[in-house]
């Protein structure tokens, strides 16, 4: 009996060490690795934030560029028929989307619906008009006949989606 109190007087005070030294050494491990954590999410952020920002600033740029405001203005050429024009417009629409295609990797993907919705949108009204001229009216006609279909309607077609890609980028200040 003796012998086991002796061995308890050695042993349970060492249990007591090597336990406090296991308490100690996983807080300083999880404090070490909660302080990596942070400093990989600083870096990530460093280095993500301002290539989330350049996409949201591309595809804001993308959105004005193809309002039929700016867009209709910037194309029109009174030599072209309403055929030749309506392709060449959604063909600059393409090239334009097509251009930026890679900024959706940086962006939501409520952000980048809302993007390919307001495209789809211009391209369906582009060919609505189109479809109620002859191929062969001044493309004049068909300008005209966006203009109005935004005026009767109210329809801001890229409108929403630049307040939408704003409001997120608000969301990260």
């Amino acid at each position: 009996m003796e012998l086991l109190i002796e061995l308890v007087k050695i042993v349970l005070p060492a249990g007591l060490v090597l336990y406090g030294m296991f308490l100690t050494t996983k807080s300083f491990l999880s404090k070490d690795f909660d302080s990596k954590l942070v400093k990989l999410k600083s870096q990530y952020t460093e280095t993500t934030l301002p290539l989330r920002l350049q996409a949201y600033e591309r595809m804001t740029l993308f959105l004005e560029r193809i309002s039929p405001n700016n867009l209709l203005i910037r194309l029109n050429d009174p030599s072209f028929k309403v055929g030749e024009f309506q392709e060449y417009v959604l063909h600059e629409i393409r090239e334009e989307f097509n251009h930026n295609l890679s900024q959706q990797i940086y962006m939501s993907d409520e952000a980048w619906q809302q993007v390919k919705a307001a495209m789809d949108n211009l391209i369906m009204m582009i060919n609505d008009a189109a479809s109620e001229l002859g191929k062969e009216e001044s493309s004049l006609q068909l300008v005209k006949k966006i203009f109005g279909r935004m005026i009767d309607h109210q329809d801001d077609v890229t409108g929403t989606a630049i307040r939408f890609l704003k409001q997120e980028v608000r969301n990260y200040f």
